[in-house]
């Protein structure tokens, strides 16, 4: 299709967010006469969430900036099941207290992108259990069951591929996709909501959701899929040595969010900016434009902006200028990431690789940390690590009472002798 009408479809297609978009014309109309609702569905299972669910929480935040009313779907039901797409292996079964554990970091971080009933906002968050929690499992088969064709539902790639891969589907998870179908069916009923977002995996479970909504309610509704974000080189998005980048401030520092988008590839600066920052399209194709050593300057932009989006302005400021001082000025800047150590442990001495795996968390194992030190990735106050039994002591102590480990030339964590 052309150039959208609505604001909210010309956004998303100028900033890259729409990969696939079903009855597009129908939708640009919809968007356009009026305000409209739409949901992504996210499940509960971690405190927080991380940069892989950004992408989504980025299309409900312009949904809203559009004029419109995004509700986040919570799957305090269906995390209870697990959602085979793209899995290999069953997903951990989560106590209830744990589900409601992890509900509330999570609603602390949309909070940061959407403005709520209640604060100013009409956005809504949704609980799938409200609902799945009280089905009563013979009326749901006969009313919504009959709906839905096993033939069909194996041939989705979801299903497909597990199959293929000779990998056990329980029947558990094969009900996933009824119950995200389901969920469409009853946000129509309570929010009027006829729109579903998700990831271009989740193409197949939206229509499903869609053709449900038609046999059941007689609506119309709408399915829009988002690419599924990969780096320049393939990498997968949210991922480092040390483990996912998550959004709480408390699982990965505001210093460590900004390395993170600091260091993306050359590739993918002006993407990123796109989906990642708010900043206007014009200054995004300024910054595209930088080449050489000035693309540094666009991915320190991205990276205080993707920040400023997370933990706020303030922390996002912080963090570029104890990346200038750290790097440009060589010193040890005392609001780099910091980890209380016992004074004891330096006493008798500190194996290093229990200081970068355990301590700092540099890297998420010992031999993680062995392999690092291997290829000459580990700095012990600026110096290469050449032996995997090197112990820390008090003698590595800085005159700012520090150790500074480093992982490669941008992750640093000051040990601090208490």
């Amino acid at each position: 299709m052309g150039a959208y009408k609505s604001d909210l479809l010309h956004v998303l297609s100028e900033r890259g967010f729409i990969h696939q978009l079903s009855e597009p014309e129908a939708l640009d109309a919809a968007a356009k006469a009026g305000t409209i609702t739409g949901y992504i569905g996210f499940d509960c299972t971690a405190a927080s969430l991380h940069v892989g669910s950004l992408l989504p929480i980025m299309m409900l935040h312009w949904m809203q900036q559009t004029g419109h009313r995004p509700i986040a779907l919570m799957g305090g039901g269906t995390t209870r099941v697990g959602d085979p797409s793209g899995k290999d292996e069953s997903r951990r079964i989560l106590t209830e207290a744990a589900i409601n554990q992890n509900l509330a970091g999570i609603r602390a971080i949309f909070s940061k992108f959407l403005k709520f009933e209640g604060a100013g906002g009409n956005a809504i968050m949704a609980n799938n259990a409200d609902w799945l929690n009280k089905l009563n499992y013979i009326d749901f088969l006969r009313d919504v069951g009959r709906h839905f064709s096993v033939n069909r539902m194996l041939s989705f790639d979801s299903v497909k591929l597990r199959l293929e891969r000779q990998q056990e589907l329980s029947f558990l998870e094969f009900n996933y996709m009824v119950l995200q179908a389901y969920d469409f069916v009853e946000l129509h009923k309570r929010y009027k909501c006829i729109i579903q977002m998700g990831g271009s995996d989740q193409w197949g479970n939206i229509v499903n959701g869609i053709d449900l909504g038609r046999r059941m309610l007689n609506a119309q509704l709408f399915a829009l899929t988002s690419p599924l974000i990969t780096t320049s080189s393939g990498a997968k998005m949210g991922k480092t040595a040390a483990g996912a980048v998550w959004l709480s401030a408390e699982m990965v520092s505001p210093y460590d969010y900004w390395q993170y988008w600091r260091n993306t590839e050359d590739g993918d600066v002006a993407r990123f900016l796109k989906l990642f920052t708010v900043l206007p399209i014009d200054e995004i194709g300024r910054l595209a434009r930088l080449k050489g050593e000035e693309i540094n300057e666009a991915k320190k932009v991205l990276a205080t902006e993707a920040t400023a989006l997370v933990h706020g302005r303030a922390a996002a400021e912080q963090a570029a200028e104890t990346a200038r001082r750290t790097f440009e000025e060589g010193i040890i800047a005392d609001t780099l990431p910091s980890v209380e150590i016992s004074r004891a442990d330096l006493d008798k001495g500190l194996g290093v690789l229990t200081a970068f795996a355990e301590k700092a968390r540099l890297v998420t194992s010992n031999g993680e940390a062995r392999r690092q030190i291997k290829a000459g990735g580990l700095k012990v106050n600026d110096v290469v690590v050449a032996d995997d039994n090197m112990m820390l002591t008090l003698r590595e102590l800085t005159a700012d009472g520090v150790i500074k480990l480093s992982l490669g030339r941008k992750r640093h964590v000051l040990l601090k002798p208490v």
